[in-house]
């Protein structure tokens, strides 16, 4: 008879053998046997606070590093919490496993407690969704886990394992990692999408999506560069591009700035490499016209399956975005000189539609950008949640290019501090930021207590303007003067950082930002600003008495 492991040992065998050094979650009896398994291993598992902010964290360790972010919770409410996070790396494109504890076979379909049927539930959120109830198929499941969740377009997997396929033992153990996969184009598409670009006298590449590489982004400036092609990045997507540039000429996304409306209107061929054509890089799908595009479009795309799906396509090509423009890297477009008067038209209305005017109240942020601007380090990873204070970090700062973006693309409130966890265990000696709103921190402020316990405290920024102000701006616009349930009564920021063992000051005038900032910056427990914002301003261009005219 063969060496026999029991279930829970072969899920860790599983993430040692795939490289894995970090896991997030929160305990579960359901899973107590993996709990277990990783007591002899090496792998640093990060206690959270609630499944949710587990499930952020694994999702921005997939984007910041490439490999599969590993989810641990329990049953039921552990899996809802984590469905949050699930959608985030989902619509993010970015590689997840989530594991599951689940109720043992012999109690299924009795509505035992906790009880969830995760096909059904998960299934709309994630690449695929299954639970293993053979322990002899556990090693082959989790291997296949983690292809998939690499594969074509990255996104999250998940595994529900029963308690007793936990225990149970088995021969079978083989845990050896599958070889990644990713869709490569031929040199005949390569050929197409150079002759398309060729053709043109305005084109724009736009970029987004998940598995970029270090080496895509150095490739991608170099190829715009070397063909004098303009790029504007998707939404949220702003560190595939150096910001300073002068081929990077826009972030095309939710309030999106004037000059890259027309950047991308005005284009006669629009190379989408990675992106979706989503909502929100399309202005709602008002900037290309949806039957009879003036624009020709190329698309390249991981999944063959998002190809042509929004847009009639000139040129489809099935390939991963860092691959693709690797290969793209050496070519030479001609006619550069025709497209010269083009892209520098492009960066110029760039340049003159950046910045905010001087901000009223006390507090000037647009004072305070320009400051991180000129003083956080080139390396710097800025995170966010969802609210118009990501507005902040979003349109008002320029990421070089070695800083890191960590943002939701499904808007997400609560994302942002999470995922500078997750930032700051990836790379603990970086400067990380977290630029959160009053309503957004409170989604998921208890991860405080998570990256003080595990060492990994990032600096928050905490825009208070004492209302939920994403929506208050749509009530304003549609409902003027008609306020429900927007305002907010917060608690005291800086009392609770504290109490977490952090760094931690209020910050009302403009004057105090850069000094504060400094002592934030040199805390060896990380640190919390809390910035108190006009509560009439709703983003830095208008105030309530816009909206409501």
């Amino acid at each position: 008879m063969g060496a026999t492991r029991t279930g829970g040992q072969i899920v860790v065998d599983t993430l040692v053998s795939h490289g894995v050094t970090h896991a997030f979650g929160v305990p579960g009896e359901s899973y107590l046997a993996v709990l277990d398994a990783l007591h002899d291993t090496d792998i640093n598992f990060v206690i959270c606070r609630q499944e949710g902010g587990a499930a952020y964290m694994a999702e921005a360790w997939g984007r910041l590093t490439g490999s599969p972010g590993i989810c641990l919770v329990t049953r039921g409410p552990g899996a809802t919490n984590a469905s949050v996070g699930i959608h985030a790396a989902r619509e993010n494109s970015q590689p997840v496993v989530v594991l599951i504890g689940q109720v043992s076979t012999h109690e299924m379909g009795r509505e035992a407690f906790q009880e969830v049927d995760y096909r059904r539930f998960l299934g709309p959120l994630t690449k695929w969704v299954t639970q293993v109830d053979d322990v002899d198929d556990l090693a082959e499941t989790m291997q296949y886990a983690f292809k998939i969740a690499v594969s074509g377009r990255p996104g999250p997997v998940a595994v529900a394992l029963p308690e007793d396929m936990l225990r149970a033992s088995t021969e079978v153990t083989n845990v050896a990692p599958f070889e990644v996969e990713r869709a490569t184009p031929t040199s005949t598409e390569i050929d197409a999408i150079v002759a398309e670009l060729a053709g043109a006298e305005r084109p724009v590449i736009i970029a987004g999506g998940g598995r970029w590489t270090l080496d895509a982004r150095a490739d991608l400036a170099a190829f715009a560069e070397t063909n004098d092609i303009p790029v504007v990045t998707a939404w949220r997507f702003h560190d595939l591009m150096d910001n300073h540039s002068d081929h990077y000429v826009g972030e095309a996304g939710i309030s999106m700035l004037a000059p890259v409306r027309d950047t991308i209107i005005d284009a006669d061929v629009i190379v989408g490499l990675g992106i979706r054509f989503g909502e929100m890089t399309t202005a709602a799908w008002t900037l290309i016209d949806l039957n009879e595009p003036e624009q020709r479009i190329v698309h390249v795309h991981p999944e063959r399956t998002q190809i042509g799906r929004i847009y009639p396509t000139t040129v489809g090509v099935c390939g991963d975005p860092s691959v693709t423009i690797g290969l793209l890297r050496n070519r030479t477009v001609t006619g550069a000189a025709q497209r010269a008067e083009w892209r520098a038209t492009r960066r110029a209305a760039f340049l003159d539609g950046f910045g905010a005017p001087p901000q009223p109240g006390d507090l000037d942020m647009a004072e305070g950008m320009r400051w991180l601007e000129a003083n956080l380090p080139d390396d710097v990873i800025i995170t966010n949640g969802a609210g118009n204070f990501s507005i902040w970090n979003g349109k008002l700062f320029r990421y070089g290019a070695d800083a890191r973006l960590l943002a939701p693309q499904n808007g997400t409130m609560g994302y942002g501090l999470p995922a500078a966890i997750a930032a700051k265990a990836a790379h603990p000696d970086r400067t990380v930021i977290c630029f959160a709103g009053d309503g957004d921190l409170q989604m998921t402020m208890q991860e405080l207590g998570t990256a003080r316990q595990a060492g990994l405290e990032p600096i928050v920024l905490v825009f208070d303007n004492a209302m939920y102000g994403t929506i208050r701006a749509h009530q304003e616009r549609n409902y003027p003067e008609r306020i429900s349930g927007t305002p907010i009564v917060n608690p005291d920021f800086v009392a609770i950082a504290e109490a977490y063992g952090m760094h931690a000051e209020r910050v009302e005038r403009t004057a105090q930002f850069g000094p504060a900032m400094e002592r934030a910056m040199a805390s060896p427990t990380g640190a919390l600003l809390h910035l108190l914002m006009p509560p009439d301003r709703l983003t830095p261009w208008a105030s309530v008495d816009d909206f409501r005219a």
